[in-house]
Parts: structure tokens; C-alpha cells; sequence
């Protein structure tokens, strides 16, 4: 089924995220982001040295990560707090990534009103990773974060899930399917009463409960867990 042959009465929404979700986390993309933002903390300047007086000195590796944990994502951290350091436009997606014809497959086989992303990446950062696996045509819209927002939302903040409820156009959170690498994000979809799929990696440790509905090791395991698309 085209994307464009799609039932329009079908209220149904499948969002997917993007980044190690429809790549897999091995693909090393997210520990070359943090080398690009410890970098640049480095080129700007900011002093390093382990062992020494918080109060005087960063750790930059510490610095990076609570920038992720504070912002909801470590690029929000740079620009809000300073100059942009065009992380997302350095890396080597094209070398790291290739086509994914399974994927693509699959998705343009779902019998869904709307399949579209949501991510906390930028806009041509999603436009490249999509193009790269060959993924482009398959998605009505994407949810991403605009930089240049004085105050933009990214998940997990509910209102992030809001923007992307409003700008896909569905307004029944029960007709919301959404699935994504982060627990934070699945949890927080979970209890606003999205349908909801944790992508979980093979190498990471196992958990201590299951986040969302259902969990899957693949974008590729969905009809397994959501049957009711490839009926």
C-alpha cells in the first residue's frame, strides 16, 4: 500500500523516531555526537581537567551527558547555552549508514491513516538520515526540533507529545502508536495514553521491568508485536 492510497478515515497515527531507532544503536552514531560536542567545548575553550574542583573546572564528558539528561538532548545544551557548534552537520552519516530495503518494505506495507516521525534532531538531520536509508516518501509529516526556537519542547517533555499529536493532525491519544530506543520518551507517551513500542538493543542490560506495551529488538519486529497493520 502507497503512502498516498492510504484510508483517509483511518484516525490511526504510527509515529517512529529516528535516530537509533531506525538505525540500530551499534551504527555508533550517538558516541560520535558526544566526540563532536566534547570537541567543541575543547575548540571553545571551556577547561578540562579530572581530579581538580568542580567550581573551577568541567569535566567534559560529565559536562556533555548533563547536558543530555538537563535538555532532553545535548545539541538543545549548545545552543542554549552556547554558540552552535553544527554537531549534527559534522557527522559521517553517509560512510556510518546505507539503504534499508527491509525497512522501507515494511513500512510502506503497514494499512495505517498516517505513518510519521517524531524526533528530537533537527530537521535536516532527519531529512539526511531518512534520504541515507532510502526512507524518503514513506512518512506524511515529521515532528523535530526547530534550533532557532527561543523555547522549543523536545521529548520527553509532554508538551513535545502535544506538538506532535497537533502537527499530525490526530487528537485521540488512543490512536497514537509510537516507537522509540528512549525510556523516558516511551514512558512518558505510555502516560498520556499512547499505544507504545521500546526499542530495545541486544547489548543492553536487561531491565528491570518493561517500558511501554510491548518491546522489540528491531523496527523490523512489529508486525510481530502490531499484527493489526499487515492485515
Amino acid at each position: 500500500m502507497s503512502v498516498s492510497s492510504r484510508l483517509k478515515e483511518d484516525r490511526r497515527v504510527f509515529f517512529f523516531d529516528i535516530d537509533n531507532c531506525l538505525y540500530p544503536k551499534s551504527a555508533g552514531i550517538a558516541r560520535l555526537m558526544s566526540e563532536k560536542i566534547q570537541q567543541y567545548f575543547r575548540d571553545a575553550g571551556i577547561p578540562h581537567h579530572k581530579g581538580l574542583p568542580r567550581y573551577e573546572f568541567f569535566d567534559l564528558e560529565v559536562l556533555a551527558h548533563r547536558y543530555y539528561i538537563d535538555y532532553g538532548l545535548a545539541i538543545r545544551g549548545l545552543i542554549e547555552q552556547h554558540p552552535n557548534a553544527k554537531v549534527d552537520g559534522a557527522l559521517p552519516l553517509e560512510v556510518i549508514l546505507s539503504e534499508n530495503v527491509p525497512l522501507r518494505e515494511m513500512i510502506l506495507s503497514m494499512n495505517v491513516g498516517k505513518t510519521w516521525l517524531f524526533t528530537n534532531a533537527g530537521k535536516t538531520h532527519a531529512e539526511r538520515v531518512i534520504h541515507i536509508l532510502g526512507l524518503e516518501g514513506l512518512f506524511e509529516g515529521t515532528t523535530y526540533c526547530n534550533y532557532l526556537e527561543p523555547k522549543f519542547v523536545c521529548k520527553p517533555d509532554h508538551k513535545a507529545f502535544e506538538k506532535a499529536m497537533r502537527e499530525a493532525g490526530v487528537a485521540d491519544p488512543g490512536d497514537c502508536y509510537f516507537i522509540d530506543d528512549s525510556g523516558p520518551n516511551i514512558e512518558m507517551a505510555t502516560k498520556i495514553g499512547w499505544n507504545t513500542v521500546h526499542l530495545v538493543d541486544k547489548k543492553d542490560p536487561v531491565l528491570p521491568r518493561q517500558l511501554g506495551h510491548f518491546q522489540v529488538h528491531s523496527p523490523l519486529d512489529l508486525p510481530k508485536v502490531m499484527p493489526q497493520f499487515w492485515k
